[in-house]
């Protein structure tokens, strides 16, 4: 089925929601990295982390007092191969920047380089950060906790965030291998897309507090905010399809973005105070960089990596399947198709858009689907 979305070209958008930045008070250079993140979501085809979270996910928060728009980085611990970053509850995407561009250099001289951030919020897709390395070259790998929203097996108490893991490879085709995906089943960020889009969430993926599954995407959003809902882990709810696992990956990536910094986790990541006020969420993120350089060098790494992916895709298919995808190849077909039309727009988007720009100010800015 087609899109017929309208679409609003990249620059514009950049720009657009640069400036609404800037108008919350983030700084123009941090504000324009903030826009390239949810931009590349979109870019990606992954709608659930794009210009759909922009206004309720990071101008609402800003606005609400629970996001500083200006960004203090504290560096806790620096080591040859590690650092330890403090956000000081301001915006996820310039601490992860921050941390992605020291260890990147600490793997250029010495092999790998990790770091952990403490005190953050949401840093948009995980498959951003990842990347930075790829482009350099190099292996990269990101976590982050999140609020609860995933039950364990066999539970049906939403106790830990989606908690995506994540990995980008340099290879030697046009486009990387990029895994980016929740350890849950699904995301909060998928549901309130289809929530948006009037779309009923597949059955498996969410459990009631009465043990059963849900589908009502709105009454999910309501469910999970009060706690009568949880996402089910990767695998689904049970045993049978493996959510044992998915659970499991869940719990290391909560151990990772909390325990090396000694930083909050789980219950305590609800963005609430013990009164039920709102609070900054204090979410903590890691990230690993690879050098292939010093193993049996880039290239080698490259080729290898390339063969394997191509001997997945050329693999005997399924009957009625015309196509093997390995992981980032959607994403790239995504962009191709994209790239000159523009990001499409959900007619809820608009209205944000509209709004904003109303409320700012920003009248040099005109959209196509007005």
């Amino acid at each position: 089925m087609s899109d017929t979305r309208p679409c609003v070209d990249w620059k514009l958008m950049d720009d657009f929601m640069t400036a609404c930045f800037v108008k919350c008070g983030v700084p123009e250079d941090d504000a324009r990295l903030c826009s390239d993140v949810l931009l590349e979501s979109d870019r990606r085809g992954i709608e659930s982390h794009g210009c759909n979270r922009f206004k309720p996910i990071y101008i609402d928060r800003i606005k609400s007092g629970i996001l500083n728009p200006v960004t203090k980085i504290d560096i806790l611990k620096d080591t040859p191969t590690t650092v330890v970053l403090d956000a000081n509850d301001g915006m996820g995407m310039v601490a992860s920047k921050k941390a992605m561009d020291m260890i990147i250099e600490k793997a250029k001289k010495y092999g790998m380089g990790m770091a952990a951030v403490t005190n953050s919020s949401h840093y948009g897709i995980a498959g951003y950060w990842t990347s930075l390395a790829e482009k350099e070259g190099m292996i990269g790998i990101s976590g982050t906790n999140a609020r609860p929203s995933i039950a364990p097996t066999f539970g049906v108490e939403n106790m830990m965030g989606t908690n995506p893991f994540t990995f980008s490879m340099p290879t030697d085709e046009d486009f990387p291998f990029t895994l980016d995906c929740a350890t849950s089943i699904t995301q909060n960020g998928k549901i309130e897309y289809y929530a948006r889009i009037g779309k009923d969430v597949p059955e498996g993926m969410v459990i009631g507090r009465d043990g059963k599954p849900m589908t009502d995407s709105k009454q999910i959003l309501k469910d999970i905010r009060s706690k009568n809902a949880a996402l089910a882990p990767l695998g689904g709810i049970g045993e049978e399809l493996g959510g044992y696992k998915g659970y499991g990956y869940a719990a290391v990536v909560e151990i990772l973005s909390s325990a090396l910094t000694g930083g909050l986790f789980m219950k305590d990541l609800e963005g609430k105070n013990e009164d039920g006020s709102i609070r900054p969420y204090h979410l903590g993120h890691f990230f690993i960089v690879i050098n292939p350089e010093f193993f049996m060098g880039l290239e080698t790494f490259k080729k290898t990596a390339g063969d394997i992916l191509r001997g997945l895709r050329n693999s005997k298919k399924a009957p009625g399947s015309d196509r093997i995808y390995t992981a980032g190849e959607k994403e790239w077909d995504v962009w191709q198709e994209r790239k000159d039309k523009g990001v499409p727009v959900t007619e809820a988007v608009q209205k944000e858009i509209i709004g904003l720009r109303d409320e700012y100010g920003l009248n040099e800015f005109k959209f196509p689907f007005e």
